[in-house]
């Protein structure tokens, strides 16, 4: 019997198999930031175990509150950067040099196809785009995974959606996401992995494979994962080119972590996207899901784009494009709305300076901030008072998720920029069908 992706990387990386259902696995990453690692960190102080497993494994970064907007924030990044320091953690970045996690991890190069990642974060499914197990974890886990370098996890089970056709013009990964979730549901993925197949997942970039796999928890899966290619080894070949003789070497190394055509799924499910058009959320739950021009008129009080989701270069050239063709028609950002662009690390920004998007995004009218993910938990820059209405291109339309009383429809970043243009949802010019 053929076996998985998820179960041949657990089957690389078991260290011991205590029950006959739960794998402890070695880990090849542990990820951290300042929001929910200083837990694990204090406790292990209070324990008498302030040590890692292998600093060399061990990421940080100070990214949800940045800089910091009060004392206990500050507190939050002090204990984090004192831990970095004490044991020797030299992938550690702080102000200046941090990003979002689920971003800036990835973008130095940190994910390899086979790998096990946690994090102490939700969204770490991010990172199943490049291959990898990859999962959010409690304050426990994560503090075992720092002490010892294992996890455990229940065997996997494997749900397959097999995307066919090709995209539209003007639909992105993120309406993709949208419509699968909107298909099986907030719990259609529970304690299962998402794996996402064919001629739609093919044509994609890393970038667009990363936004699948980061709402793949929104349908309550632990992991999301797309299988290693050319566009995988392409993306890390910075990183990987002294590892081996050639691009084609590296894909033939990566081939081992590719599902086999008679590996067994709880589910599979086949969509056909040809006919696919721009979606966006309605409601407080991500598979709450309709038609942008089902939605079309709905005023907006703030726009942002940005967050691990949707604020890679790649988004913001797509939204760029958007407000470029706006400007030259003389248009500017509608009246009583505000927009925010938070670039998702500071690589991210530079190329968006040296590409003139920074300049179009500030003549538009849209307020540029530093990387963070601050809007999009309502901690900082971009809090919506009770009643406000957001356009975002974040991953939760949770009640009181950017603020309490606050509405939240996610979109992609071309449909966040159209609705700037506009003041309220609508298509973007990019899109050509129907409206």
């Amino acid at each position: 019997m053929g076996k998985t992706i998820a179960q041949k990387i657990f089957d690389a990386h078991l260290a011991d198999k205590p029950f006959s259902d739960t794998w402890v696995l070695r880990l090849d990453r542990v990820f951290c930031h300042e929001i929910t690692t200083p837990t694990a960190i204090t406790d292990l102080m209070e324990k008498n175990m302030d040590r890692v497993f292998d600093p060399s494994k061990i990421k940080a970064v100070i990214d949800h509150v940045t800089p910091a907007k009060d004392s206990k924030t500050a507190t939050q990044g002090k204990i984090l950067r004192d831990w970095a320091r004490r044991n020797n953690i030299k992938d550690f970045f702080d102000i200046g040099a941090n990003g979002v996690c689920h971003a800036v991890f990835p973008e130095k190069g940190f994910v390899r196809p086979g790998f096990t990642v946690i994090m102490g974060d939700s969204h770490t499914c991010t990172h199943g785009a490049f291959g990898a197990f990859a999962a959010g974890v409690g304050t426990t886990d994560l503090e075992v995974g720092i002490l010892k370098g294992v996890c455990s996890f229940k065997e996997p089970k494997t749900i397959r959606f097999v995307l066919n056709g090709k995209l539209p013009d003007g639909v992105y990964a993120k309406d993709v996401i949208l419509h699968i979730i909107s298909k099986i549901g907030v719990n259609g993925a529970t304690n299962c992995v998402m794996e996402f197949a064919g001629p739609v997942i093919d044509a994609m970039s890393m970038e667009a494979r990363m936004t699948l796999c980061n709402m793949a928890v929104e349908a309550g899966a632990t992991s999301g994962i797309c299988m290693p290619d050319m566009t995988t080894v392409e993306y890390l070949w910075p990183f990987i080119k002294d590892d081996f003789e050639s691009k084609e070497a590296a894909l033939a190394e990566y081939r081992q972590w590719i599902s086999d055509e008679d590996a067994v799924y709880e589910k599979v499910h086949v969509y056909d996207l040809s006919e696919m058009e721009p979606l966006c959320t309605f409601g407080y739950k991500p598979d709450q899901v309709k038609p942008v021009r089902e939605m079309a008129g709905t005023k907006v009080d703030q726009i942002y784009i940005g967050s691990c989701t949707n604020g890679r270069i790649e988004d913001l050239r797509i939204a760029g494009a958007v407000l470029k063709e706006a400007l030259s028609q003389g248009k500017h950002i509608a009246d009583g709305v505000r927009g925010i662009l938070s670039p998702a690390t500071p690589a991210v920004y530079q190329k968006a300076l040296d590409e003139g998007l920074i300049k179009i995004f500030m003549d538009f009218g849209f307020c540029v901030t530093n990387p963070t993910c601050g809007a999009c938990l309502g901690m900082s820059n971009g809090v919506l008072a009770e009643g406000e209405v957001c356009a975002s291109t974040t991953n939760r339309n949770f009640n009181g998720r950017m603020g309490k009383g606050g509405m939240v429809h996610l979109m992609s970043p071309a449909t966040a920029a159209a609705t700037a243009i506009a003041g309220a949802i609508t298509n973007s010019s990019l899109y050509k069908g129907k409206n």
